[in-house]
Order: structure tokens, then sequence, then C-alpha cells
């Protein structure tokens, strides 16, 4: 047999064998449903659309924090071990190298936002919500942000005023 017929049937054979090959699947994988997807849509929007049920007070976040949190961002939140951000500090942002602490943040739920998704460090994702809302309620206390019997739920969190809020500039307001 010559050289190009050998070729032809060869990559006939492929082109044939291919196509069969990707009609029949492995049957590998399903098809995502929403209920698939909820445990892992852990964002929160500014206006609270997401917050889960619950609450806390900062009284309530105060032993979590110096049993979670305090290790890296310090005991009272203002002194963290080398390398963690300070919890508490700066509400004024004049100056380009200003610490960025949580009065950084345009709206109060990104903290409750960063806690649920990423804190502890070591073991994110294992705090239950009501703990969440209770570091959160403590964290936005110690900055004096809310009162100290302030509760702080999906209604109550969106509402806190923060520092920073409409400072931000959109880079691309044309691509919102």
């Amino acid at each position: 047999m010559s050289t190009r017929k050998l070729l032809v049937s060869l990559a006939l054979t492929l082109a044939f064998g291919a196509s069969a090959a990707w009609a029949e699947t492995p049957g590998l994988g399903k098809t995502i449903t929403e209920a698939d997807i909820k445990p892992w849509n852990l964002d929160v929007l500014p206006d609270g659309t997401n917050l889960p049920p619950g609450s806390g007070t900062p009284a309530q976040g105060a032993p979590i924090y110096a049993q979670k949190c305090a290790a890296c961002h310090g005991e009272k939140g203002e002194k963290p071990a080398p390398g963690y951000g300070p919890m508490v500090g700066a509400h004024k942002f004049d100056k380009i190298d200003a610490a960025k602490t949580v009065t950084y943040y345009e709206f109060a739920t990104t903290l409750f936002d960063v806690i649920r998704r990423s804190m502890p460090y070591t073991t994110p994702r294992t705090l239950t919500d009501n703990e969440v809302y209770a570091l959160s309620a403590y964290i936005l206390s110690i900055n004096k942000l809310i009162g100290e019997n302030d509760v702080m739920d999906a209604q109550s969190l969106p509402k806190v005023k923060m520092p920073n809020a409409g400072k931000f500039i959109v880079r691309f307001p044309d691509r919102i």
C-alpha cells in the first residue's frame, strides 16, 4: 500500500472514530442546580442582599474575638501580629498611605462578607452566621461606629454609616 493511501485511510479512521467517541460521553458530572450553588453563593451586597438570618451584639462578639481573632489582629484590634491588619484605627483617609482598617470599607456589609468568607484565617468558613454578626458588631463597636448595645442583623448592618462611605471613585463608571 502506498504511503498516500495509508495516510488517507488513517485520516478517515481517525475522523470517523473521533466522531463516535465524541458522541458517547463517559457519563461524568451532572447538571448544576440552584440547590447545588446555594452553599457556595456567599456574596453579600452593600444593600444587605444575601445576608443570612441571625444576629449578634458586641458583647457576644468580644469572647469570640478573644478566642478566634486576637492572636492575629491583636487583643483590642490595634496591634496585630506581623503580616496581619489592625481592626481599629483611622477614620480619616486623607493620605494614600493611611492605614486601611475596617473603617476604610465603604459598607459595613463588607466586614461581614470578609469575616464570613475568610476568617479565621486558619479555618475559614467555620463561624456560624450568629458568630459573624457578633464579630461584626464587636469590631464596629470598638471602632465607635455603633453603640455597645446595638444588635447587628440583616436589617441593621446595611444601615451602619461607615466613615469612608461615598468616597470611592469608580474607575470605569460606564462598565457598571
